[in-house]
């Protein structure tokens, strides 16, 4: 078994619509990416590509690669899990966290955890998210962004 963390920021800007988890968030900013911005799931794909020894995501999905421009973040993982696979391993466990002082995370965590089993084929009791704001401090606090970090587990394929 092998573990790997994971960690991105967004900052917000007006005008983007707020994806986390493959869930689009109804919210009056969204979050700044050259794909769809989607840091829960980048934080994700770090944590997976750092437990199979892989890199990270910019070594896979370069921010200057034309192609994927406006991308879904879960099209990316997908790609994450099938390369990960060819290299011997299985995703077990997620943990992670969103750092976010608004919009409220809890409604929406279902259906995250839904969209990531999906996507990884695990079962969704075998990915756990969290919330937490950071109680006004910071960038967080000050609502310019969104941070996530993730941890997985994955196992070698027999």
């Amino acid at each position: 078994m092998r573990s790997g963390v994971g960690y991105d920021v967004h900052a917000f800007v007006i005008g983007e619509i707020l994806v986390l988890g493959g869930v689009q968030i109804e919210h009056d900013k969204g979050l700044v990416g050259h794909s769809d911005g989607d840091a829960l799931i980048h934080a994700i794909i770090d944590s997976i590509l750092g437990a199979a020894g892989l890199g990270d995501i910019g070594i896979h999905f370069p921010s200057d690669a034309p192609q994927l421009e406006g991308i879904a973040s879960t099209t990316l993982l997908k790609k994450v899990k099938e390369k990960v696979e060819s290299a011997g391993y299985g995703t077990i466990f997620i943990d992670a966290t969103i750092i976010a002082q608004n919009p409220r995370m809890t409604p929406y965590i279902s259906s995250m955890k839904k969209i990531l089993s999906r996507i990884i084929e695990i079962d969704s009791e075998s990915i756990n998210i969290k919330a937490t704001t950071t109680d006004g401090l910071g960038f967080i606090g000050r609502e310019e962004g969104i941070a996530c970090l993730a941890i997985s587990t994955l196992e070698e394929l027999k």
